[in-house]
């Protein structure tokens, strides 16, 4: 332990009970490290929650990339030949987690004298339902095959509500292109995800009533969800999975198009990417705040302490070791406030992970309560603020070289 470290100690353990202008100052500074630790660790906490969770309900619905049929005028709904050969090929790519062909074909639902534009995605028994199973809240998922319609379909809360339609009611859907074509399904269950462009687009029916629809053969389908283990490896996993496509669909005179999900949905993706900006500017915001709080709190300490500076150097110290001194000094304030911070800020998103006690409008937000997800990154944040809060004193603690020792210990 270094002489200034031990100094510093000391005047930090010893200044309880002393009534001097300095107390106030350095309790601004500590709460003031906290609060900004505070409101660091939730907006990363909220930021990530919410990220991660529009992220899900969107990869739910759509899988991470898909291999779609493309029509030859690209205007039509395009098809390609799905069979057990290039399910297989692609369930055998590294990292390939699910394989799920489906049909989605557009229409007009029609229902208590209301009209609604529809896409309605064909599904079969192997579709994975897990999540939309998460989504509804009235009802239950049907049982979808490919080998017989079920006559049933799943919508959801803003479709019904517009369509005025509740479980077990009939509703109509007319299918334009390729000629006039109905389907009179009946309401099994409804979904929310508090995410418009899902809500409103999209609806679910078994794939054999879409694939008959379109008078498609039993292995015609529009697209195949690619679901994969780690999303950061999609640019390596879609390589390997256009070549495959790319082949098949060579051999089956079909055309195809291998997009992402956010290339399906960029208006999405683009504004989650905003916020990472978002959260830039806060812990900037933030941090700045807490080192304008401690560069005042060690001047306050500095001016307070003049007598101690003066006898220090009249004993032979250095401007340096008794700048080390103050440092550290700040250091401890800072490592206090800090820990206070992380305790307080952790337990608050501890209790709005498990009870959702903050709720927010769904319209706006996407979801009903403020999400909470911990992050790696709330370790190296803790750090960097450490880091910059105790660097920025450096400056400030230059004035300890301009004071004289003989005007200090007169002046006390």
């Amino acid at each position: 332990m270094s002489l200034e470290f031990f100094i510093a100690k000391r005047l930090y353990s010893t200044r309880k009970g002393e009534k001097r202008i300095s107390r106030p100052a350095v309790a601004i500074a500590q709460w003031g490290m906290a609060v900004g630790t505070i409101i660091m660790i939730a907006s990363i906490c909220i930021i990530v929650g919410f990220k991660n969770e529009i992220r899900e309900k969107v990869y739910g619905f759509g899988g991470h990339m898909q291999v779609a049929g493309v029509s030859a005028d690209n205007r039509s709904e395009g098809s390609l030949i799905a069979d057990k050969a290039l399910l297989k090929e692609l369930k055998e790519v590294e990292g390939v987690e699910k394989v799920q062909p489906f049909i989605q074909k557009t229409g007009m639902i029609v229902a208590n004298n209301e009209y609604e534009g529809i896409a309605i995605k064909g599904i079969g028994k192997e579709y994975d339902c897990s999540f939309i199973n998460s989504c509804i809240i009235e009802g239950e998922m049907p049982e979808f095959t490919d080998t017989a319609s079920s006559g049933k379909i799943v919508i959801s809360k803003s479709l019904a509500d517009k369509m005025q339609s509740k479980i077990g009611d009939k509703i109509t859907i007319y299918f334009i292109e390729g000629g006039m074509k109905a389907r009179r399904l009946t309401v099994a269950a409804i979904f929310r995800t508090h995410i418009t462009e899902l809500d409103n687009a999209l609806s679910f029916t078994d794939i054999y009533t879409a694939r008959s629809v379109n008078d498609w053969k039993k292995d015609e389908v529009s697209a195949i969800e690619i679901t994969i283990d780690n999303y950061s490896r999609i640019d390596d996993v879609r390589m390997q999975i256009n070549r495959i496509g790319a082949e098949h669909a060579y051999k089956n005179g079909d055309r195809i198009s291998t997009p992402t999900i956010e290339e399906l949905y960029p208006g999405m993706f683009t504004w989650l990417g905003v916020l990472d900006q978002t959260v830039w500017i806060i812990l900037i915001l933030v941090i700045c705040i807490a080192a304008f709080t401690m560069i005042s709190g060690l001047l306050i300490l500095i001016l307070e302490k003049g007598n101690l500076i003066g006898i220090l150097k009249a004993i032979g110290a250095k401007n340096v070791s008794i700048r080390k001194i103050f440092i550290y000094y700040a250091c401890f304030i800072i490592g206090k406030g800090m820990i206070i911070g992380n305790i307080i800020g952790i337990a608050l998103c501890i209790v709005q992970q498990q009870t959702g006690l903050i709720s927010i409008d769904p319209e706006m937000y996407y979801m009903d309560r403020v999400p909470i997800e911990f992050s790696w990154l709330l370790i190296p944040m803790n750090v960097l603020m450490f880091i910059i809060s105790t660097a920025v004193l450096v400056l400030p603690s230059m004035l300890i070289s301009r004071i004289e020792p003989t005007k200090a210990i007169k002046f006390e």
